[in-house]
């Protein structure tokens, strides 16, 4: 671990030197804190969402809808965590074909630490888990639950991602059958508690 401001910090798991608002396809996980099954839960193999997990489902579309930049390629909400290939597609005039459709490759660049660049992965994952944590804190004092609401000390969702660039077509059906498989398998997922 590396000290930031005299704390230790975690190391970034994001590729050194890679641009993220480069077109490409990243397969993305997100985390509920703590791992908890907050977003609904798992009956016969399909997702039954809560309304926390509704809420966090409607959001993830509108998210699509607002940015030309991104595209939803496969996506399963489970009870704790989300699963997707995302697309970034900018620049039209390079790029990748993965599956019958083309997108850029991601180009290289120096990146300065701790800088979220516009229209890139982590600018689009971390305006998503801010504005559902404003939504579900809406959706507490609408329904005035007894429960607290989400802020930096009680926060819903872990404070980092998980993100891997699809690099062939072999990994991009493997990763999406994982993704359309989940559900059924999430007696043995590694994320549940």
């Amino acid at each position: 671990m590396a000290l930031y401001k005299n704390k230790y910090r975690i190391e970034s798991n994001r590729k050194p030197g890679w641009d993220y608002s480069s077109n490409a396809l990243y397969y993305i996980t997100i985390m509920v804190q703590h791992r908890k099954c907050l977003l609904g839960k798992i009956e016969n193999d399909e997702m039954i969402l809560s309304e926390f997990g509704k809420i966090a489902d409607r959001e993830w579309h509108n998210s699509f809808e607002i940015r030309q930049e991104l595209f939803l390629d496969e996506y399963i909400m489970m009870p704790n965590h989300i699963h997707a290939i995302v697309v970034i597609c900018i620049d039209i005039h390079t790029h990748v074909d993965i599956h019958g459709r083309e997108y850029l490759h991601g180009r290289e660049y120096i990146q300065p630490k701790f800088y979220r660049k516009p229209k890139s992965i982590s600018s689009f994952v971390g305006g998503y888990k801010s504005g559902i944590t404003t939504k579900i804190d809406d959706f507490i004092d609408l329904k005035k639950l007894p429960i607290n609401k989400y802020n930096k000390k009680n926060k819903f969702w872990q404070p980092n991602y998980h993100d891997h660039i699809i690099r062939n077509n072999e990994e991009y059906w493997r990763i999406k059958k994982y993704i359309q498989n989940n559900p059924k398998n999430w007696k043995g997922d590694p994320f549940l508690k």
